[in-house]
């Protein structure tokens, strides 16, 4: 089978979806040929006569491809990485041969918005090898509080700050890149919490585990809206306990491996993290990770293809 992910971004920045792109076509180049194309050239995608393309960065990339599809007879597949709103609704819109959602909740959004077209639920995942347990959590002295993400508004990352500086003996340290908040985080967290008590790291991908490692808990406090987040199922992975938004999103990710609050009330934001650092989590973050490897979530996009390429 020949398959086709596009993805501008992919080299360039490394977000949800370039761990995506990377995490899946990995596992899809074992018994397929994948192509992973950031340099899109729509012609090549006329020529190479693929059997399932996968646009990843929506909008016009997937109303462009959708018609390449129509006259070429390969088959369309979009992952609502983009979460609810205009951009996957012009993704359903486009009529895709199969939208891909990657929450129960974003599922039933799917099929209200278009209900004509097939929609499934298949989440992104994390690599169980890569993220691994632990064994130094709980240590005498001062916590680590751990934050992962781009800086955005969509991440809220100034709440985390707002909260680690109501609580005693503890540090936030925040691992991103990209975003037009990065220096606006900076100054922010210096001057709630001081050099001593908050550090921001430019980490590449490849040492992501070893950060996750040092940590004690983990949070985001990203906005409702965001589709999956990918580094809650890493920290997890790497048993650390989580502190993430309360919505169905979040609730169906993290399960019992952590604590649901409203970041914007950093009273209860403070609190849950302080109930985080303070319980006994045993393997309860490693267990509800192995609920989603990547390894089991490529055999399903391989089911998938089998299905609509009939």
């Amino acid at each position: 089978m020949r398959i086709a992910i596009l993805n501008k971004y992919q080299n360039k920045v490394r977000r949800g979806a370039e761990t995506y792109v990377y995490e899946l076509s990995r596992r899809l180049s074992k018994n397929h040929e994948v192509d992973v194309i950031a340099d899109i050239n729509y012609f090549d995608l006329f020529r190479k006569k693929y059997d399932v393309i996968i646009p990843t960065n929506g909008r016009w990339q997937v109303v462009i491809t959708r018609k390449i599809t129509w006259l070429t007879g390969s088959k369309m597949i979009v992952s609502g990485q983009s979460g609810m709103g205009w951009d996957d609704r012009i993704n359903l819109y486009s009529f895709p041969d199969a939208f891909i959602a990657l929450s129960s909740k974003a599922l039933d959004w799917a099929r209200k918005a278009n209900p004509f077209i097939s929609s499934v639920y298949i989440s992104n995942g994390v690599d169980l090898n890569r993220f691994r347990n632990n064994d130094l959590r709980f240590k005498n002295g001062t916590k680590t509080i751990l934050a992962v993400g781009a800086f955005t508004e969509q991440k809220r990352l100034n709440l985390a700050i707002d909260a680690v500086a109501r609580l005693d003996d503890t540090k936030l340290v925040i691992a991103g890149g990209g975003g037009d908040k990065k220096q606006e985080i900076i100054d922010y967290g210096l001057k709630i919490l001081g050099k001593d008590r908050f550090k921001l790291m430019s980490v590449p991908f490849e040492k992501m585990p070893e950060i996750y490692r040092a940590a004690d808990v983990f949070t985001l406090p990203s906005r409702p809206t965001e589709s999956f987040g990918n580094v809650l199922v890493e920290a997890m992975a790497t048993n650390l306990p989580v502190v993430a938004t309360e919505d169905p999103i979040r609730r169906e990710i993290v399960g019992e491996a952590g604590i649901f609050v409203d970041p914007a009330d950093v009273i209860a934001y403070a609190d849950a993290l302080k109930n985080a650092l303070n319980s006994k989590w045993g393997d309860k973050p490693r267990k509800q990770a192995e609920k989603f490897s990547w390894d089991e979530i490529a055999k399903k996009y391989e089911e998938l293809f089998k299905k609509i390429i009939k």
